[in-house]
Protein backbone atom coordinates (compact mmCIF):
# COMPACT_ATOMS: atom_id res chain seq x y z
CA UNK A 1 0.00 0.00 0.00
CA UNK A 2 1.38 3.41 -0.96
CA UNK A 3 1.08 6.31 1.46
CA UNK A 4 1.01 10.02 0.71
CA UNK A 5 2.97 12.62 2.65
CA UNK A 6 0.06 15.03 2.31
CA UNK A 7 -2.02 16.01 5.31
CA UNK A 8 -5.01 13.97 4.17
CA UNK A 9 -5.05 10.24 3.72
CA UNK A 10 -7.79 7.90 2.61
CA UNK A 11 -8.24 4.96 4.95
CA UNK A 12 -10.56 2.12 4.02
CA UNK A 13 -10.86 -0.96 6.18
CA UNK A 14 -12.43 -4.19 4.99
CA UNK A 15 -14.34 -4.66 8.26
CA UNK A 16 -17.33 -2.63 9.31
CA UNK A 17 -16.18 -0.07 11.83
CA UNK A 18 -16.65 3.39 13.23
CA UNK A 19 -13.72 5.66 13.85
CA UNK A 20 -13.85 8.62 16.18
CA UNK A 21 -11.30 10.62 18.07
CA UNK A 22 -10.76 9.82 21.74
CA UNK A 23 -9.20 12.27 24.13
CA UNK A 24 -8.17 12.52 27.74
CA UNK A 25 -10.70 11.44 30.31
CA UNK A 26 -10.41 9.87 33.69
CA UNK A 27 -9.58 6.31 34.64
CA UNK A 28 -13.16 5.48 35.62
CA UNK A 29 -14.30 6.39 32.11
CA UNK A 30 -11.42 4.85 30.17
CA UNK A 31 -10.33 1.69 32.00
CA UNK A 32 -11.48 -1.37 33.91
CA UNK A 33 -9.46 -3.02 36.67
CA UNK A 34 -9.49 -6.59 35.40
CA UNK A 35 -7.65 -8.62 38.00
CA UNK A 36 -5.88 -8.44 41.34
CA UNK A 37 -8.72 -8.76 43.88
CA UNK A 38 -8.57 -5.14 45.01
CA UNK A 39 -4.86 -4.58 44.37
CA UNK A 40 -5.68 -2.25 41.50
CA UNK A 41 -7.28 1.02 42.59
CA UNK A 42 -8.63 4.16 40.93
CA UNK A 43 -8.43 7.15 43.28
CA UNK A 44 -8.44 10.97 43.33
CA UNK A 45 -11.76 11.20 41.47
CA UNK A 46 -10.44 9.09 38.63
CA UNK A 47 -7.20 11.02 38.15
CA UNK A 48 -4.82 8.37 39.54
CA UNK A 49 -4.60 4.60 39.15
CA UNK A 50 -2.35 2.33 41.20
CA UNK A 51 -1.40 -1.31 40.75
CA UNK A 52 0.08 -3.42 43.56
CA UNK A 53 1.86 -6.74 43.79
CA UNK A 54 2.30 -8.98 46.81
CA UNK A 55 3.21 -12.64 47.22
CA UNK A 56 -0.37 -13.71 46.56
CA UNK A 57 -1.10 -11.76 43.39
CA UNK A 58 -0.33 -8.88 41.10
CA UNK A 59 -2.93 -6.72 39.39
CA UNK A 60 -3.88 -5.25 36.05
CA UNK A 61 -6.25 -3.12 34.00
CA UNK A 62 -7.38 -2.70 30.42
CA UNK A 63 -8.98 0.03 28.33
CA UNK A 64 -12.71 0.02 27.73
CA UNK A 65 -12.07 0.90 24.08
CA UNK A 66 -10.13 -0.74 21.28
CA UNK A 67 -8.02 1.49 19.05
CA UNK A 68 -6.84 1.26 15.47
CA UNK A 69 -4.01 3.79 15.20
CA UNK A 70 -3.38 6.60 17.63
CA UNK A 71 -1.04 8.57 19.85
CA UNK A 72 -1.29 6.99 23.30
CA UNK A 73 0.28 8.75 26.30
CA UNK A 74 0.48 7.58 29.90
CA UNK A 75 2.46 8.91 32.83
CA UNK A 76 3.92 6.22 35.10
CA UNK A 77 5.86 6.24 38.35
CA UNK A 78 7.46 2.84 38.79
CA UNK A 79 7.96 0.65 41.86
CA UNK A 80 10.64 2.32 44.02
CA UNK A 81 13.43 0.74 46.05
CA UNK A 82 14.16 -2.95 45.61
CA UNK A 83 11.94 -3.80 42.63
CA UNK A 84 13.97 -6.83 41.55
CA UNK A 85 11.83 -9.59 40.08
CA UNK A 86 8.89 -7.32 39.28
CA UNK A 87 7.65 -6.36 35.83
CA UNK A 88 5.38 -3.42 35.06
CA UNK A 89 3.91 -3.98 31.60
CA UNK A 90 2.13 -1.29 29.56
CA UNK A 91 1.14 -2.28 26.05
CA UNK A 92 -1.34 -2.42 23.19
CA UNK A 93 -2.59 -5.83 22.06
CA UNK A 94 -5.25 -7.53 19.98
CA UNK A 95 -6.41 -11.07 20.68
CA UNK A 96 -5.79 -14.52 19.24
CA UNK A 97 -2.94 -16.61 17.91
CA UNK A 98 -2.16 -14.09 15.16
CA UNK A 99 -2.43 -11.05 17.42
CA UNK A 100 -0.57 -7.77 17.07
CA UNK A 101 1.10 -6.19 20.09
CA UNK A 102 3.19 -3.11 20.94
CA UNK A 103 5.03 -3.44 24.26
CA UNK A 104 6.60 -1.37 26.96
CA UNK A 105 7.84 -3.51 29.86
CA UNK A 106 9.77 -2.16 32.84
CA UNK A 107 12.01 -4.76 34.47
CA UNK A 108 12.76 -4.05 38.12
CA UNK A 109 16.15 -4.15 39.80
CA UNK A 110 17.92 -3.96 43.14
CA UNK A 111 17.86 -0.68 45.06
CA UNK A 112 20.11 1.82 43.32
CA UNK A 113 20.39 -0.22 40.13
CA UNK A 114 18.61 1.01 36.99
CA UNK A 115 15.42 -0.37 35.53
CA UNK A 116 15.52 -2.01 32.10
CA UNK A 117 12.97 -0.70 29.59
CA UNK A 118 12.04 -3.58 27.29
CA UNK A 119 10.23 -2.93 23.98
CA UNK A 120 8.81 -5.36 21.44
CA UNK A 121 6.52 -5.42 18.41
CA UNK A 122 4.38 -8.43 17.51
CA UNK A 123 2.79 -8.77 14.10
CA UNK A 124 0.44 -11.64 13.23
CA UNK A 125 1.49 -13.48 16.38
CA UNK A 126 5.23 -13.15 15.80
CA UNK A 127 7.45 -11.09 18.10
CA UNK A 128 11.18 -11.56 18.71
CA UNK A 129 11.82 -7.88 17.95
CA UNK A 130 13.15 -6.85 21.33
CA UNK A 131 15.08 -3.68 21.99
CA UNK A 132 16.09 -2.78 25.56
CA UNK A 133 17.21 0.47 27.13
CA UNK A 134 18.35 2.00 30.38
CA UNK A 135 16.74 5.33 31.18
CA UNK A 136 18.53 8.67 31.64
CA UNK A 137 16.57 9.38 34.85
CA UNK A 138 15.21 7.53 37.87
CA UNK A 139 11.69 6.42 36.84
CA UNK A 140 10.67 5.85 40.47
CA UNK A 141 11.18 9.41 41.73
CA UNK A 142 8.50 11.10 39.65
CA UNK A 143 6.00 10.53 36.86
CA UNK A 144 7.31 10.32 33.30
CA UNK A 145 5.40 10.09 30.04
CA UNK A 146 5.61 6.91 27.96
CA UNK A 147 4.02 7.18 24.53
CA UNK A 148 3.20 4.98 21.57
CA UNK A 149 2.62 6.72 18.26
CA UNK A 150 1.00 4.17 15.96
CA UNK A 151 -0.01 5.15 12.45
CA UNK A 152 -0.08 3.34 9.10
CA UNK A 153 3.63 3.96 8.51
CA UNK A 154 5.30 3.83 11.93
CA UNK A 155 5.23 2.53 15.47
CA UNK A 156 7.27 5.05 17.44
CA UNK A 157 8.12 4.52 21.12
CA UNK A 158 8.73 7.72 23.09
CA UNK A 159 9.83 8.60 26.62
CA UNK A 160 9.05 12.16 27.73
CA UNK A 161 8.47 12.92 24.04
CA UNK A 162 11.98 11.68 23.13
CA UNK A 163 11.76 8.93 20.48
CA UNK A 164 13.69 5.80 21.39
CA UNK A 165 12.55 3.40 18.67
CA UNK A 166 10.86 3.57 15.26
CA UNK A 167 9.41 0.35 13.80
CA UNK A 168 8.65 1.23 10.19
CA UNK A 169 6.08 -0.16 7.79
CA UNK A 170 8.10 -2.25 5.33
CA UNK A 171 5.20 -4.27 3.96
CA UNK A 172 6.26 -3.41 0.43
CA UNK A 173 9.35 -5.52 1.15
CA UNK A 174 7.40 -8.43 2.60
CA UNK A 175 7.65 -7.56 6.30
CA UNK A 176 4.43 -7.53 8.31
CA UNK A 177 3.19 -4.44 10.12
CA UNK A 178 0.37 -4.03 12.66
CA UNK A 179 -2.36 -2.18 10.79
CA UNK A 180 -5.50 -4.32 10.56
CA UNK A 181 -6.26 -5.42 14.12
CA UNK A 182 -7.71 -3.03 16.69
CA UNK A 183 -5.94 -3.21 20.04
CA UNK A 184 -6.78 -2.48 23.65
CA UNK A 185 -4.43 -0.87 26.15
CA UNK A 186 -3.33 -3.20 28.94
CA UNK A 187 -1.15 -2.76 31.97
CA UNK A 188 -0.13 -5.12 34.76
CA UNK A 189 2.27 -5.43 37.66
CA UNK A 190 3.41 -9.00 38.23
CA UNK A 191 6.16 -11.24 39.54
CA UNK A 192 8.64 -12.52 36.96
CA UNK A 193 11.64 -13.29 39.12
CA UNK A 194 12.44 -16.37 37.02
CA UNK A 195 13.80 -14.03 34.30
CA UNK A 196 13.23 -10.31 34.90
CA UNK A 197 16.33 -9.28 36.88
CA UNK A 198 19.80 -10.40 35.79
CA UNK A 199 18.27 -13.33 33.93
CA UNK A 200 16.46 -14.59 37.02
CA UNK A 201 19.48 -14.61 39.33
CA UNK A 202 17.95 -11.96 41.58
CA UNK A 203 14.64 -12.98 43.15
CA UNK A 204 11.79 -10.89 44.47
CA UNK A 205 12.25 -9.82 48.10
CA UNK A 206 8.74 -10.29 49.43
CA UNK A 207 9.63 -8.55 52.69
CA UNK A 208 9.45 -5.32 50.64
CA UNK A 209 5.88 -6.03 49.42
CA UNK A 210 3.49 -4.62 48.53
CA UNK A 211 5.12 -3.19 45.41
CA UNK A 212 3.16 -0.33 43.84
CA UNK A 213 3.25 1.50 40.49
CA UNK A 214 1.16 4.60 39.75
CA UNK A 215 -0.45 5.99 36.60
CA UNK A 216 -1.89 9.38 35.69
CA UNK A 217 -2.62 11.76 32.77
CA UNK A 218 -3.74 9.15 30.26
CA UNK A 219 -4.42 10.61 26.83
CA UNK A 220 -5.51 8.88 23.65
CA UNK A 221 -5.55 11.01 20.51
CA UNK A 222 -6.67 7.93 18.66
CA UNK A 223 -9.19 6.15 16.50
CA UNK A 224 -11.76 4.18 18.50
CA UNK A 225 -12.98 0.95 17.01
CA UNK A 226 -16.66 0.15 17.44
CA UNK A 227 -17.69 -3.02 15.64
CA UNK A 228 -20.93 -3.41 13.77
CA UNK A 229 -21.01 0.09 12.35
CA UNK A 230 -20.59 1.36 8.80
CA UNK A 231 -17.21 1.33 7.02
CA UNK A 232 -14.93 4.17 7.88
CA UNK A 233 -15.09 7.36 5.87
CA UNK A 234 -11.84 8.94 4.69
CA UNK A 235 -9.91 10.39 7.63
CA UNK A 236 -8.97 14.01 7.25
CA UNK A 237 -5.87 14.91 9.19
CA UNK A 238 -5.60 18.62 8.49
CA UNK A 239 -7.07 19.41 11.90
CA UNK A 240 -4.54 20.77 14.39
CA UNK A 241 -3.52 18.10 16.87
CA UNK A 242 -4.56 15.30 14.55
CA UNK A 243 -1.34 15.09 12.56
CA UNK A 244 -0.15 12.01 14.42
CA UNK A 245 -1.81 10.02 11.63
CA UNK A 246 0.81 11.17 9.13
CA UNK A 247 3.60 11.91 11.60
CA UNK A 248 7.16 10.84 10.96
CA UNK A 249 10.37 11.69 12.77
CA UNK A 250 11.95 14.87 11.49
CA UNK A 251 15.72 15.27 11.39
CA UNK A 252 15.87 16.65 14.94
CA UNK A 253 13.82 13.77 16.32
CA UNK A 254 15.91 11.25 14.42
CA UNK A 255 19.04 12.75 15.94
CA UNK A 256 17.54 12.50 19.44
CA UNK A 257 16.63 8.86 18.82
CA UNK A 258 20.15 8.09 17.63
CA UNK A 259 21.50 9.75 20.81
CA UNK A 260 19.31 7.51 22.99
CA UNK A 261 20.22 4.37 21.07
CA UNK A 262 23.92 5.19 21.13
CA UNK A 263 24.02 5.96 24.86
CA UNK A 264 21.22 3.98 26.49
CA UNK A 265 20.31 0.99 24.33
CA UNK A 266 21.61 -2.23 25.91
CA UNK A 267 20.08 -4.84 23.58
CA UNK A 268 19.04 -4.82 19.93
CA UNK A 269 17.73 -7.98 18.29
CA UNK A 270 19.09 -6.69 15.00
CA UNK A 271 22.67 -7.10 16.22
CA UNK A 272 22.22 -10.48 17.93
CA UNK A 273 23.74 -12.82 15.39
CA UNK A 274 24.04 -15.67 17.91
CA UNK A 275 20.30 -15.63 18.43
CA UNK A 276 19.61 -15.78 14.69
CA UNK A 277 22.22 -18.19 13.29
CA UNK A 278 20.28 -18.49 10.04
CA UNK A 279 20.48 -14.74 9.53
CA UNK A 280 19.08 -11.63 11.14
CA UNK A 281 15.40 -10.79 10.53
CA UNK A 282 15.02 -9.07 7.15
CA UNK A 283 13.94 -5.70 8.55
CA UNK A 284 17.32 -5.45 10.27
CA UNK A 285 18.95 -4.93 6.89
CA UNK A 286 16.53 -2.20 5.86
CA UNK A 287 16.44 0.20 8.81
Amino acid sequence: MAFSNKLSLLVIFSCACLLSLAYAGNFYQDFDITWGDGRGKIVNNGQLLTLSLDKTSGSGFQSKHEYLFGKIDMQLKLVPGNSAGTVTAYYLSSQGATHDEIDFEFLGNLTGEPYTLHTNVFTQGKGNREMQFKLWFDPTKDFHTYSILWNPRHVIFMVDNVPIRDYKNLEAKGISFPKNQPMRIYSSLWNADDWATQGGLIKTDWSKAPFTAAYRNFNANACVWSSGSAKCPPMQTAVAGDNWFNQELDSTSQARMRWVQRNYMIYNYCTDGKRFPQGLPPECHMV
